[in-house]
């Protein structure tokens, strides 16, 4: 089995993956600052594995800092080396990531998520660790009026959170045109996470004001929001409200292992894959189907458009299907069953 790096590790797609890379016994360093998470999520880390009985799980070391640190992120490398160890690979989920935060403060996304990112892959190279699995976004693509986005789809982001995945995706393309490093990343590009582990001990809980869909939806469905805002439903969609492509975490997080898998067996390479179901669906059915599943009445209002959203982002997934030999499994209802039933375990958490 393999020893891990996994920046972010404790926010919600990292600590997902985590246990998936664990529970198949790789060992796994999770360094996070906990900006917008908390480490008590280590701990139902090591409770799942615990109440799975898996024979193979690995080890997990927590480290808590700043990716920023260069001194703090060296020192771990070194550590490792030291010990006759060192990573196999790195999986990079650390930086900033609401579209709607970073509309109001470009600057403190670009400064972080550039710089978090320079200083992993500077030391990486350091350290001979030339494996890496990068968390990128759909939001990088050029929203246009059809449903389905290829990899090969113009690229024209309209917030600056896209803007830094595709700068980031521009600096690692630069990385592999240097042959004498033997550089072997994949960028997975991210449609819509949701839901939760089936367990209901981690989920989704962003610190602060949420503006992803499925946050609001929970909160107002545990009644701590009165009703939840539809941004526009004048859009070019069929109920008129926007269209996107969800799913499911654990899916998500398995596409992690398969690429991991993918690299460690590769030759040098760079490639690039939507991670999505290949099914649009809009946020009135996402609605309608949580309140049939769970037996909810969410109220809703409608709402002026939110600035950086666009109408439709739907991935075609055949690439990372064909090639990592991953496929999504759970559908709409799975997700919104999983995550309701990880707020109603969490609700006064």
């Amino acid at each position: 089995m393999s020893n891990i790096l996994l920046t972010g590790g404790t926010g919600y797609i990292g600590s997902h993956t985590c246990i998936q890379l664990l529970k198949e016994g790789n060992d796994v360093c999770v360094i996070d600052s906990l900006i917008n998470s908390s480490e008590s999520t280590i701990l139902k880390i090591n409770q799942i594995l615990e109440l799975s009985n898996s024979k193979t799980k690995g080890n997990l070391i927590f480290k808590k800092g700043d990716l920023k640190d260069k001194v703090f992120l060296e020192n771990i490398f070194k550590d490792f080396a030291d010990q006759e160890i060192g990573f196999d690979a790195v999986i990079h989920f650390a930086g900033l990531k609401s579209v709607t935060d970073s509309m109001h403060k470009p600057i403190k996304y670009w400064r972080e998520n550039l710089n978090v990112t320079l200083n992993l892959i500077e030391i990486m190279n350091n350290f001979s660790c030339n494996n890496l699995v990068f968390s990128s976004s759909a939001s990088l693509y050029e929203p246009n009026n059809k449903e389905v986005f290829s990899e090969d789809s113009p690229t024209n982001p309209i917030n600056p959170y896209g803007s830094t995945k595709l700068a980031i995706e521009n600096m690692l393309g630069d990385l592999t045109k240097d042959k004498s490093n033997n550089w072997r990343i994949v960028i997975l590009r991210y449609f819509n996470p949701v839901g939760a582990h089936i367990s209901g001990l981690i989920g989704e809980n962003p610190k602060g004001t949420p503006d992803n869909l499925f946050p609001i939806l929970l909160k107002v469905a545990s009644g701590e929001y009165e009703k939840l805002a539809i941004y526009g439903n004048d859009w070019p969609t069929p109920d008129g409200t926007c269209i996107r492509d969800y799913i499911h975490v654990m899916d998500l997080a398995e596409s992690h292992i398969s690429a991991l898998n993918f690299i460690l067996e590769s030759s040098p390479t760079l490639l690039k894959f939507n991670i999505g179901t290949g099914i649009g669906k809009s946020v009135l059915e996402v609605v309608h189907t949580f309140n049939k599943v769970n037996k909810c009445n969410i109220k809703y209002i409608f709402d002026n458009r939110r600035l950086g959203d666009a109408p439709c982002m739907v991935a075609d997934n055949s690439l990372a299907i064909s090639t990592l030999k991953w496929f999504p499994k759970r559908n709409l209802k799975d997700m919104c069953v999983d995550a309701w039933r990880w707020k109603i375990n969490n609700v006064s958490k």
